[in-house]
């Protein structure tokens, strides 16, 4: 197996990269079916008229969130942008290369694509850049509205939260 000089004088095998490119392939997918739904839900849902998909439990309901979670800091746009383009750097400049198992790779992968996905949004989508309005439409009951971008980044904390206690008790280097 050939080995290649990392950071700190770390040995990594290829195989090390190879999560790493599982990772960005997650982002990749991730951004890509944000978006597409985000853009479906413009196109084709009317604000304030939700569409019932599976009864009272799952609507679409599109909305423009300024804000975070249930609206929270809706005049912090700029701040939630700024926060969003640090944590990416983060992810793809201190944690991409140190990732070691599958596991990672997902997690990351989830959490890249959601960061992204609104971060996009709050680029590109008005009023203005890096104050733009993410595109939400999932609606269940008693809940904020929310967005694919979001599902990545719950289901990568999620995925962290259960392997901090599960945990892989294989040495380093073995998926």
């Amino acid at each position: 197996m050939r080995l290649v000089q990392a950071t700190r004088g770390t040995t990594l095998s290829f195989r090390h990269r190879g999560v790493g490119l599982i990772a960005c392939g997650i982002a990749i997918l991730g951004i890509g079916l944000d978006q597409l739904v985000k853009w479906a839900s413009v196109a084709y849902l009317t604000p304030g008229q939700p569409v019932e998909v599976l009864g009272p439990l799952l609507k679409l309901n599109l909305i423009r969130n300024p804000g975070a979670a249930f609206g929270m800091g809706a005049n912090a746009t700029v701040v939630f942008s700024s926060f969003a383009i640090i944590a990416l750097l983060a992810c793809l400049g201190y944690a991409l290369p140190r990732i070691t198992r599958l596991w990672h790779s997902i997690a990351l992968g989830l959490l890249m694509a959601g960061i992204t996905g609104n971060l996009i949004d709050r680029i590109l989508q008005p009023p203005a850049p890096l104050h733009g309005h993410v595109v939400d439409m999932f609606q269940l009951p008693n809940f904020a509205i929310f967005n694919v971008a979001d599902m990545c980044i719950t289901f990568a904390a999620v995925i962290i939260v259960i392997m901090s206690f599960v945990g892989d008790r294989r040495p380093e280097g073995q998926s």
